[in-house]
């Protein structure tokens, strides 16, 4: 009956966590959002804090803000490529910068991810079919969303132990 107890106050609070994640900060846009876990919000295991036992050789983003990322502790400004734990500065500016040269290096990368999150900025953008077909040929799986659910995507596939790649845009690009 607790279990059961348990169970609605979860879904309870999840209209409540929605709205939270949906709103902006009301202000200083340039401070540092830090990334919402729903891991810890509905975790089966409350009592093991799974998110900050990270070992100390994989990367995490911590946060992010309009113009960059946090990431292991140091602030990276512009577009990052991560591949097999390695940051790289990345050139796409916008979402329409991104393409098949950008995303070169993945004609080279042994063993090839097995998914590229792609952080489109602040919103999801559609990707074309030349750029996912490009992606298709590597082998890699491609999951495009908004650069903040990129950033926490990534951290939950790398704590698991999945070969994941992101290439994200900051949070500021629109368009």
């Amino acid at each position: 009956m607790a279990g059961a107890a348990r169970g609605q106050k979860v879904l309870g609070a999840l209209p409540q966590l929605v709205k939270s994640l949906r709103s902006e900060p009301v202000s200083g846009s340039a401070r540092l959002r830090h990334l919402p876990s729903l891991r810890r919000t509905f975790s089966l295991y409350d009592q093991i804090n799974l998110i900050d036992s990270v070992p100390e050789d994989q990367l995490r983003f911590q946060s992010y803000d309009d113009t960059g990322f946090k990431i292991n502790n140091v602030k990276y400004e512009g577009s990052l490529l991560i591949v097999e734990n390695k940051i790289m500065t990345w050139a796409p500016k916008t979402f329409s910068e991104i393409t098949a040269e950008s995303l070169s290096i993945f004609k080279v990368v042994h063993p090839i991810p097995e998914i590229l999150i792609l952080g489109c900025g602040r919103n999801i953008q559609l990707v074309s079919p030349e750029l996912r077909k490009f992606i298709r040929s590597t082998g890699m799986k491609l999951e495009a969303v908004d650069s903040r659910n990129a950033a926490s995507t990534y951290n939950i596939l790398n704590e698991e132990g999945r070969p994941v790649a992101a290439a994200v845009l900051p949070y500021g690009v629109t368009c």
